[in-house]
């Protein structure tokens, strides 16, 4: 599976553009802030009908425009795949896959998978376990549509579960519906479980030698899944705890409240890491969840490499672009800032490459 045409009408900095891309590894090189990001927030729109970067699609349309435009050319099992997404403002998103818009985005989601490594990634280190939540359903959902189904329900679930806890605090009423939400609520969490647990297991590994191989094997790391579901049955937890939730006024316990804890020497990554053995972890992560995903899909995902050098030492750059060149890899997207340096890694690799040049909304091929 590779892209192999991309255009652009109206998409944040670029009033119009196309590109055509080749199946290997292909790089966009430029200074700061001129564009070369976009074009990969572009390319992750087609995948997963969403920005990487932005909750809203509006901030994804040109300044002053009203609508913006992104259209995709796949070759998949060698067949023409053409995806279309329309922004609007103020109004829902347009998506369509061979001229057929989509009732449902999620029935998207799965058929062209990608995985993204940029330094937004951070968040993964630094802040909650919510960042760490998303990162694990982004990989599952890609090739598990019922594992999407149940995050969708139990949000609505706990949503509504939180609601109605507040109601029964102010007017004491609604614990019999209460029982209903419980009971639907532990049946969906328990497939989460599950299947995260089941993602966990098979991740740890690849993730490790991931990581061995780009550090030298100099520094011992850690990747542990926490759950509450994993101390036994969820609906009793969820009776048990009602006392708690009612006067907390929301849903205590839960697959919502999973995480993954990062140890470098048994230590927080985020504490105890420098910033490029942080970088290094997550690199290995997500060649960890690329691995995951080519294996349980049996698609090679589209990689996209967002200013991955920076903070890496020339052993780890080297270790990481022999990694990519490797046939287990599909096509590749890189940003870079130093076009002889891009150069210099690419002329060291037998591997079919194009590198573009950006400035300021503009693409030109060297």
């Amino acid at each position: 599976m590779y892209l192999k045409k991309l255009g652009l009408v109206n998409f944040k900095n670029y009033s119009n553009a196309e590109l055509e891309f080749c199946p290997k590894i292909n790089c966009f090189v430029g200074g700061n802030g001129v564009g070369k990001t976009n074009l990969l927030d572009a390319i992750h729109y087609l995948s997963l009908c969403k920005s990487y970067f932005n909750y809203s699609d509006a901030e994804s349309i040109l300044y002053g425009a009203g609508f913006a435009v992104i259209q995709g050319e796949f070759n998949l099992k060698n067949k023409t795949e053409e995806i279309y997404c329309a922004l609007q403002q103020d109004k829902r998103k347009v998506f369509k896959r061979n001229k057929k818009e989509y009732s449902r985005l999620s029935d998207h989601i799965g058929l062209l998978p990608l995985v993204m490594i940029s330094p937004m990634d951070s968040v993964l280190i630094l802040d909650g376990g919510e960042e760490r939540r998303k990162f694990i359903n982004n990989v599952i959902v890609q090739y598990d549509r019922q594992y999407l189904e149940m995050i969708i329900r139990i949000n609505r679930l706990i949503a509504q579960r939180n609601k109605l806890l507040k109601d029964i605090a102010d007017k004491g009423t609604g614990h019999e519906t209460l029982d209903v939400y419980d009971f639907q609520l532990a049946e969906a969490g328990e497939i989460v479980f599950q299947k995260r647990r089941e993602f966990a297991e098979r991740l740890v590994p690849v993730f490790q030698d991931y990581y061995d191989f780009i550090s030298g094997r100099s520094e011992k790391v850690e990747l542990l899944y926490q759950s509450q579901l994993a101390d036994g049955d969820y609906h009793q937890h969820l009776i048990e705890n009602r006392g708690k939730d009612l006067f907390m006024g929301y849903t205590t316990s839960g697959p919502h409240k999973d995480d993954l804890v990062l140890n470098l020497f048994g230590h927080n990554i985020r504490k105890a890491g420098s910033q490029g053995q942080q970088k290094t972890f997550l690199v290995a992560l997500k060649f960890a969840q690329f691995e995951f995903i080519r294996e349980v899909s049996g698609k090679l995902p589209v990689l996209l490499l967002d200013d991955v050098f920076d903070k890496f030492d020339e052993n780890r750059v080297k270790q990481i672009i022999n990694l990519v060149s490797e046939q287990k890899f599909g096509q590749i997207f890189i940003t870079h800032t130093n076009t002889a340096r891009m150069k210099a890694v690419l002329e060291n690799i037998n591997v079919e490459h194009r590198l573009f040049h950006v400035s300021d909304g503009k693409i030109d091929m060297i």
